[in-house]
C-alpha cells in the first residue's frame, strides 16, 4: 500500500533470525559466563581447603595423611577379597562366640526371664533374685581390683543416696510444677560445681546424664553458636589425640570436622603449634583435658586459652575424670595446674559428679562462662501441636531420683569430705607411681607415662609386652585398662583402690618379674624377644595395633555390643 513503512518479508525474516540468532549468543554467552562462575567458585573452594590443609598439617604432614589414607583403603580392599573375607569373619565369629560363653551366662541352673511372667512374682522371689543377680562371679570392684569404673564414697553415703532415690522415684525434672523439689536440688548442684571452677558472675550450666552427653552438649553449643553467629555451615574442631572419644562421637553425631593433633613424649600433652596451625574460618571449638582418660595428663591449658582469646574460639575443658579432684589438688596439698574459668580463654567446662563427686551413675554437668553459650545447646519448639516444648539436653524426661542422689552426695560430703577423699586417692596414686619409679624391680622395664598429677597413672615397656602384663594381672583378679598408641596400662585409683595399693604394687613386681623370666626363657631357646601374644588383652590390642584398617576391631567391637543384650 502506498505510504505503508512495512518491510519486505525478505527483509523481516533476514532480521528476525538476526534477532534469534543474537539471542542465542546472548544465551550461549551468559551459560560460559555461569560455567566460568561457577568454575572459579569451584577452583576458590579447593584453593581454600587444599590452603588451610597446607597451613595445618604442612606438606609432610599432609603426604602422611594421603599415604595413611591410600593404606587403609587397599587393606581395606584386601580383606574383602573372597578367601580372605570367609577367614577373617570366620575367626571374627570365633572370637564373638568365645566373648559370649564369658559373658553370657549359660547350663543348668540359669534361669532366662525372656518373656513377662504370666503372674507377677511374689515380692520376696522378685528379691532373692535380686540377690542373686548381685551375686553374679565378677571383678571383685569391692575389694579395690578394678581400674576406675566404679566411684565408690563408702558405704554410709551409699545408704544415704539409696534413701534420696527412694523419696523421689517417681519423680521427673520436665514436670518443676510437679516436682518443685527436684527443680530446685538440680540448679543448687550446677550452682556448687560452678563454685568450684572459679566461675564469674553470669556463668550458668546444665546437669546431664555423664560425661559423653555433657561433652556432646558443649560441642553442639559450639556448633549452633558457630553457625547462628559467623554464618559456619562446615564446621571443624581442634582435639588432642588423647581427649576423650565422645568427641569423636559428637562429630560424627553433629557433622563437625575432627582434627586430632598429636601428643608427644615425653610430656605427652597437646602439641601447641599444632593447634595454632590448625585453625581455620570454620574452626568452632578447641579443646583441652583436664586430666585425659588414657594417661591422666593435663593439657597446657594456660596456653590453650591465650590462643582461644586471641583467635575468638570457645575452648572446652574436659574435666569429667578430674571431677573433684582437680579443683581441690591445691586445698588437699598437692601440685597443681590453671585450668578453669580463671583462664578468660575457658568458656565451658564439662564435670562428672558421678566420679570424684560420689554421685550415683548417670549424674554430671557442663559448665558455660555465659548463657551466651548454653543456650545454644537448648531445643525449643514453639509449634508443635502438644504444646510448646523445650528442654535443656538431649533426654527429655529424666529420674529426678539420680539428682536427688547427687545433691544428697555434695552435701554430705561438703568440701572437707572432698578435700580428704582428694588426699587420699591422689596420695595412692603417687604411691602406685613412685614404685614404679624407683622400685628396681619394676623401673628396669616399666616406664611412666608423662607427669600425672591427678589419679590416673598409666606405664609402658620398651623390653616387655605390656599387655601380656595386663593379662598377667588380670589372672590376679585385677581389672586394668589397656591403652593403645602407645601400648600402655593405666590404673585409675578410686577410694576401693586406697586401701589395696600396696597389694596392686606387690602383684606388679611378681607379674612383671614373670612376664621378664618368660622373655629370658625365649632368648634362651634362640627364639626372640617378646614372643606370639597368649591372652586376651594382648591378642585384642596386639592385633588392633598392627592392623592399618581397623574393620576387623570394629567387627569384634559390635559383636561385643550385640553380645550385651543377649538373654
Amino acid at each position: 500500500m502506498p505510504g505503508s513503512s512495512r518491510l519486505p518479508v525478505s527483509l523481516r525474516d533476514t532480521f528476525n533470525a538476526r534477532k534469534t540468532i543474537a539471542r542465542r549468543q546472548l544465551v550461549a554467552v551468559n551459560l560460559d559466563v555461569l560455567r566460568n562462575i561457577v568454575f572459579i567458585l569451584f577452583l576458590l573452594r579447593w584453593t581454600r581447603k587444599l590452603f588451610y590443609q597446607l597451613k595445618g598439617r604442612g606438606i609432610t604432614g599432609s603426604v602422611a595423611d594421603v599415604y595413611h589414607y591410600t593404606r587403609r583403603a587397599l587393606y581395606g580392599i584386601f580383606l574383602r577379597l573372597p578367601g580372605v573375607r570367609t577367614k577373617v569373619q570366620t575367626q571374627v565369629a570365633e572370637s564373638i562366640l568365645k566373648l559370649e560363653r564369658k559373658l553370657v551366662p549359660s547350663g543348668p541352673g540359669v534361669e532366662r526371664t525372656v518373656t513377662l511372667p504370666p503372674e507377677g512374682w511374689p515380692d520376696e522371689r522378685v528379691r532373692k533374685a535380686l540377690v542373686d543377680l548381685e551375686g553374679m562371679e565378677h571383678t571383685r570392684w569391692e575389694d579395690g581390683m578394678v581400674s576406675g569404673a566404679v566411684y565408690h564414697g563408702g558405704d554410709e553415703l551409699l545408704r544415704l543416696q539409696t534413701e534420696a532415690f527412694g523419696k523421689f522415684t517417681v519423680s521427673n525434672p520436665i514436670h518443676p510444677d510437679v516436682f518443685p523439689g527436684v527443680r530446685k536440688m538440680e540448679a543448687e548442684v550446677v550452682a556448687m560445681v560452678l563454685s568450684l571452677f572459679n566461675a564469674p558472675d553470669g556463668a550458668c550450666g546444665v546437669s546431664t546424664s555423664g560425661g559423653t552427653e555433657s561433652i556432646l552438649m558443649a560441642c553442639l553449643s559450639a556448633r549452633q553458636k558457630a553457625y547462628h553467629e559467623r554464618g559456619i555451615t562446615e564446621p571443624e574442631m581442634i582435639l588432642p589425640e588423647t581427649a576423650h572419644t565422645a568427641f569423636r562421637k559428637a562429630g560424627e553425631y553433629f557433622k563437625i570436622k575432627i582434627h586430632l593433633v598429636a601428643c608427644k613424649a615425653p610430656q605427652y600433652k597437646v602439641h601447641l603449634p599444632s593447634v595454632s596451625r590448625l585453625v581455620n574460618p570454620n574452626t568452632v571449638l578447641l579443646v583441652g583435658s583436664a586430666p585425659n582418660f588414657p594417661h591422666g595428663i593435663i593439657d597446657d591449658i594456660t596456653s590453650l586459652s591465650r590462643i582461644a582469646h586471641k583467635k575468638k574460639i570457645p575452648l572446652h575443658v574436659d574435666c569429667c575424670l578430674g571431677s573433684f579432684l582437680v579443683p581441690l589438688l591445691s586445698k588437699a596439698g598437692f601440685e597443681s595446674e590453671p585450668f578453669d574459668f580463671k583462664l578468660k580463654g575457658v568458656t565451658s567446662i564439662s564435670c562428672d559428679t558421678h566420679k570424684y563427686g560420689f554421685a550415683p551413675k548417670g549424674n554430671s554437668t557442663v559448665l558455660y562462662r555465659s548463657d551466651e553459650y548454653r543456650k545454644y545447646q537448648y531445643f525449643i519448639s514453639a509449634d508443635w501441636p502438644g504444646g510448646v516444648y523445650a528442654s535443656p539436653s538431649i533426654a527429655g524426661s529424666r529420674p529426678g531420683a539420680l539428682i536427688a542422689g547427687c545433691w544428697a552426695s555434695l552435701v554430705r560430703q561438703g568440701e572437707n569430705g572432698y578435700i580428704d577423699a582428694c588426699h587420699k586417692i591422689v596420695g595412692s596414686m603417687k604411691k602406685i607411681e613412685g614404685a614404679i619409679r624407683e622400685k628396681p624391680e619394676l623401673n628396669a622395664d616399666l616406664k611412666i607415662v608423662g607427669r600425672p598429677l591427678v589419679s590416673v597413672v598409666a606405664f609402658l615397656s620398651n623390653t616387655l609386652d605390656i599387655y601380656d602384663i595386663a593379662d598377667g594381672m588380670g589372672e590376679k583378679g585385677w581389672h586394668l585398662n589397656a591403652l593403645q598408641s602407645p601400648p600402655a596400662i593405666h590404673i585409675a585409683v578410686t577410694l576401693p583402690i586406697v586401701a589395696a595399693a600396696d597389694k596392686l604394687i606387690a602383684d606388679l613386681v611378681e607379674v612383671t618379674e614373670e612376664v621378664r623370666e618368660k622373655e629370658r626363657k625365649r632368648i634362651a631357646q634362640g627364639k626372640g624377644a617378646k614372643g606370639a601374644v597368649k591372652g586376651d588383652t594382648a591378642a585384642l590390642y596386639g592385633v588392633a595395633g598392627s592392623l592399618p584398617n581397623k574393620s576387623v576391631v570394629m567387627d569384634l567391637a559390635k559383636g561385643f555390643l550385640d553380645t550385651l543384650y543377649k538373654a
